[in-house]
């Protein structure tokens, strides 16, 4: 793929929901991507800790675009289905996502997040997530 495509694709993540959450781009390449968060009061949840939804939201936007790193961009990557565990709770101020294509089919893609929660330099892995994604036609989708 083009170095302008994974360029595209950095400034593309970060609109609407993912925006509001504060998610940034860390890297981007070939099956790869890679996002952070610095984590404010509003992640958190009731214990302190970042709030599982954030961390869900987090795994599945960064692993979608893992996966639309292998398509061009006439088609959107959307998810069809995930699971994912939690180990332990996040409490850094700082939370870290990694995303990788594992399949990369045709139209059905599956891909993988870690989410690592970081605190004075140190990452802990909180969080797994499998993902299974399809590639369609932008042409395709009805609004």
């Amino acid at each position: 793929m083009p170095n302008h495509w994974f360029e595209f694709l950095k400034k593309d993540f970060v609109q609407g929901f993912p925006s509001f959450c504060g998610f940034e781009v860390l890297r981007a390449d070939y099956c790869i991507f890679e996002t952070c968060l610095k984590v404010l009061n509003q992640h958190r949840q009731q214990d302190g800790f970042v709030h599982a939804g954030v961390i869900a939201t987090m795994a599945d936007h960064t692993s979608g675009y893992a996966s639309f790193t292998t398509v061009s961009e006439k088609f959107r990557i959307l998810t069809v289905e995930f699971k994912i565990n939690y180990f332990k709770p996040a409490t850094g101020a700082l939370i870290i996502c990694r995303s990788k294509v594992i399949n990369n089919g045709k139209k059905i893609k599956v891909a993988e997040s870690e989410v690592f929660s970081v605190s004075n330099g140190i990452e802990k892995l909180v969080s797994k997530g499998m993902f299974t994604q399809i590639a369609v036609a932008s042409e395709d989708i009805v609004l």
